[in-house]
């Protein structure tokens, strides 16, 4: 049987065309229309003023922070249940990330523990992360940073077309990093975008991703730069992808739908909340199992799925527990240590075919007979 990956890329005979047109375009050098297209997009498509398309989320958060300041000698606050990016652009800057828990309500920064954290001063920023494409909740955590005068910078790397309370995935905060890896809802190959509504920060993000460049006619450097921007062809990809994202987005809510139907009644099974007002867009659909109810525990399953081809992994690491980190900061810890003791990522991508999801449930239930 062929493999079945977690979250592949969903790509069409569109998406090869505009490909194809932007190179017969003759705009193979990095930059071009496509880029500027795709960046005009990304800004409606998140309710934004800006886009500036780089070349990765990382890139993204890298110069977010650049922007925000942070450098040696700064506190940044970081949700600590996160692909290990959002902690490594803080590294970047030669910051300090203080990783932060998560909420049960959501699996996102717990707003609480950042409220006490921010009353103790210190910080210069905070990253809360989008996670599987749910919107942490901006309702308490926006307030709280503009009380302290901390800068937001979202992590929306897995929530472009998520929205909470109406208001778009990627709209929250000074500036938000998306993501367009291989493995996301659109992908541009690699690649990622800043969204902001400061036309400053835009600006000096442009500049920043292109080697910092001063102009001038010969080449001219005043400060660090870096090669950060996205290409053309690259850029092409992304709006034949984001046109579609609508589509993509349900279709991987259908899938959480059905998981949900096919396993919630199974012992000690539970999916992720979906928080009140949010619409996810389930770019994972994960799910806890507790062994000493279920009878049967999560690398059971996991293995069992592996067996028939089938990808499952666990839910993130959480940062506070990845070797390299290991000296940072941690505030809470209880439910982010939790959820990757018992979490499960089942397979979710927009070309997984309803006959492979019913096989893969089956799989599943089979584990608890």
């Amino acid at each position: 049987m062929d493999r079945i990956y977690l979250s592949p890329p969903d790509v069409s005979t569109e998406d090869r065309d505009a490909i194809l047109r932007a190179f017969d375009s003759g705009w193979i050098a990095p930059l071009g229309p496509e880029v500027q297209g795709l960046e005009k997009e990304l800004a409606e498509a998140t309710g934004r003023s800006h886009g500036v398309a780089l070349s990765s989320g990382t890139a993204a958060l890298h110069l977010a922070l650049r922007n925000a300041e942070v450098g040696p000698g700064d506190k940044v606050l970081v949700q600590s249940l996160t692909f290990s990016a959002t902690a490594n652009a803080v590294m970047y800057t030669g910051a300090e990330p203080v990783f932060i828990d998560s909420e049960a309500a959501s699996w996102n920064l717990d707003p609480d523990l950042l409220a006490d954290a921010l009353a103790g001063g210190g910080f210069k920023a905070v990253i809360p992360v989008d996670l599987y494409g749910q919107c942490a909740d901006y309702r308490k955590i926006e307030p709280a940073c503009a009380e302290h005068g901390v800068t937001l910078i979202e992590d929306a790397a897995e929530s472009l077309g998520a929205s909470l309370d109406g208001q778009p995935g990627g709209t929250f905060g000074h500036a938000a990093a998306l993501s367009f890896n291989g493995n996301k809802i659109i992908t541009t190959s690699g690649g990622g975008a800043l969204v902001t509504d400061d036309a400053g920060w835009a600006t000096r993000t442009l500049h920043m991703a292109t080697q910092a460049r001063d102009p001038a006619p010969h080449y001219q450097h005043s400060e660090l730069g870096f090669n950060y921007r996205l290409s053309n062809l690259l850029a092409a990809l992304g709006r034949t992808q984001l046109a579609d994202l609508d589509r993509r987005v349900d279709r991987r809510r259908g899938h959480n739908g059905f998981y949900r139907d096919a396993l919630g009644d199974l012992p000690g099974v539970e999916f992720m909340p979906e928080i009140d007002g949010g619409r996810s867009t389930f770019w994972l659909t994960a799910l806890t199992i507790d062994p000493q109810v279920a009878g049967v525990d999560r690398e059971t399953i996991r293995s069992a799925l592996e067996e028939q081809n089938v990808e499952a992994r666990p839910v993130w690491k959480p940062m506070h527990l990845q070797p390299f980190f290991t000296d940072c900061e941690m505030i809470g810890g209880g439910v982010s240590d939790r959820l990757f003791e018992l979490g499960l990522c089942l397979p979710s991508g927009s070309v997984l075919t309803n006959s492979q999801r019913e096989m893969i449930a089956e799989l599943v239930r089979a584990q608890f007979s």
